[in-house]
């Protein structure tokens, strides 16, 4: 399975990649939103995550923009965790909502739920 992750903290971005490939999934990072918007709309991955504050577009605008052609799965990652932001993440279509700092362990966790839940509902 392929995952896009869409983080500007690049030191973040690699070790979520090391922690995902462990579990055997296709990682392609990119390092802001107009890249992730980019990717995520030619390619077909199986789960997106984005951080919502990154150069370019922010991963709010990103996940309208991929809602509007594609259901892919989308995990929202942010510094600021305002309920107000958790709102509007699940209100355009966000799967799960993760507050930094966190484990990667976390993050690999949410998506192995998110994509072992896909796989038994198709």
């Amino acid at each position: 399975m392929k995952i896009l992750i869409a983080e500007d903290e690049i030191r973040l971005s690699n070790l979520l990649r090391l922690y995902l490939e462990r579990e055997s999934y296709i990682v392609d990072i990119v390092a802001n939103g107009n890249d992730g918007l980019e990717k995520s709309l030619q390619e077909n991955y199986d789960l997106i995550i984005l951080d919502v504050f990154m150069p370019g577009k922010d991963g709010f605008t990103v996940l309208e923009e991929i809602r509007k052609v594609k259901n892919t799965p989308v995990i929202l990652l942010t510094a600021q965790s305002g309920e107000s932001d958790h709102k509007r993440g699940f209100s355009l279509g966000a799967n799960a909502f993760i507050s930094k700092p966190f484990s990667p362990s976390t993050v690999v966790t949410e998506v192995n739920q998110i994509l072992n839940n896909r796989q038994e509902s198709n």
